[in-house]
């Protein structure tokens, strides 16, 4: 385990050991061991340069390309699992690259490990302060400006909750397959949290929470998405080589395991998929009140039917909610060769070719 990560929330009773240190930290680094040889096979990733433009804990702002361009700003904000390269994968499958080749000026709030300092980091700093930070940041760059945020799957529920709080700083709110309305009766996970103890009482022994732990309890709650549909993916991908080279590249940031900040988990867990704070209006974060009626930039948004994760009703009733009236759904089929159904807008084909096209024009449409 890194010297700089404590165990702090794991003894606070004073009695409890830290599981972490011992079997899943091994894990998570067996797992990143096993993606470095990946990577000498050729599996890996294959990412654009960039310049850091902020270093702060917990997060490192980055820019795409030689230079900040005239173009809209783009600032995408990941999903705090994992690694965040997965917006800017291989050349074909890169958010970033069809950013920068329409013309936008593309940031990512790349989130790091949480050391000693993010240990205590909850939605206040992910959703708020951090977010806040990058925005500043990019102002220096690019001068002061609302930006346009994009967000897959919890990354998406950061970014809008960072609307709701900062409407000021936002042109347009992209989201992808992005959760903000929570329920027993909404999604696989939101059904299996239900039925599970209080996040508290696995933050008492686990600190910080280990990837390696998400991926199986996401296994559990749904081992067909997570399980057997990802095989079948890597099947049926034989056929086609981009998409075989996609379907491992995927599995290979599948391995890049990164652990959660115990205050993190908790507050997602408990106000969220148990609660459904923001939906209901009673989320506060940093002491202001977070909702849907408080987001006022134009909000897209890409919903897949079928996914069993995040499904529509886990964000169609979000729209409904808003105060913006420019709101808009695009329909995404989903794709082969991408192993994860879930991260499919990100990396497949088809997203590629007929979604992110959409998704593009929209971006320049309202930044005039």
């Amino acid at each position: 385990m890194d010297d700089d990560v404590t165990d702090d929330f794991a003894t606070r009773q004073g009695f409890y050991p830290n599981l972490d240190a011992w079997l899943f930290e091994p894990i998570d680094r067996f797992r990143r061991d096993l993606g470095l040889w990946l990577d000498l096979t050729g599996f890996g990733r294959e990412e654009t340069p960039f310049r850091t433009v902020m270093s702060a804990p917990g997060l490192t702002l980055r820019r795409y390309g030689p230079e900040p361009n005239a173009g809209p700003v783009l600032l995408i904000v990941p999903a705090p699992i994992k690694r965040a390269y997965i917006w800017d994968l291989v050349p074909w499958a890169s958010v970033v690259r069809r950013g920068l080749e329409s013309g936008l000026s593309v940031y990512l709030a790349y989130w790091e490990r949480p050391g000693r300092i993010g240990q205590s980091f909850g939605l206040a700093d992910y959703a708020d302060l951090l977010i806040l930070d990058s925005v500043r940041a990019i102002g220096k760059e690019r001068g002061n400006g609302p930006v346009f945020l994009a967000g897959h799957s919890l990354g998406g529920t950061l970014a809008t909750f960072f609307a709701a709080l900062h409407p000021e700083c936002v042109k347009g709110l992209i989201l992808l397959g992005a959760p903000l309305h929570f329920g027993r009766d909404v999604g696989l996970i939101d059904r299996w949290i239900a039925t599970a103890p209080p996040a508290q009482y696995l933050t008492a022994v686990v600190a910080p929470v280990a990837g390696s732990l998400l991926s199986g309890c996401s296994f559990l709650a749904d081992p067909l998405t997570f399980g057997w549909r990802r095989l079948w993916d890597g099947f049926r991908s034989l056929g086609d080589p981009q998409a075989q080279r996609t379907y491992l590249a995927v599995e290979r940031w599948a391995c890049d395991e990164m652990p959660m900040a115990p205050a993190l988990f908790e507050e997602i867990v408990e106000w969220l998929y148990r609660e459904d704070r923001f939906m209901r209006g009673n989320l506060s974060i940093n002491g202001h009140e977070v909702a849907p009626r408080l987001v006022e930039a134009p909000v897209l948004s890409a919903v897949d039917p079928n996914c069993r994760i995040v499904p529509p009703r886990a964000v169609l009733p979000f729209h409904r909610a808003v105060r913006s009236r420019d709101t808009a759904v695009l329909w995404y089929g989903g794709d082969v060769g991408v192993s994860l159904q879930h991260v499919g807008m990100l990396v497949g084909q088809e997203a590629h070719r007929s979604l992110w096209p959409e998704i593009m024009r929209w971006v320049h449409a309202r930044a005039r």
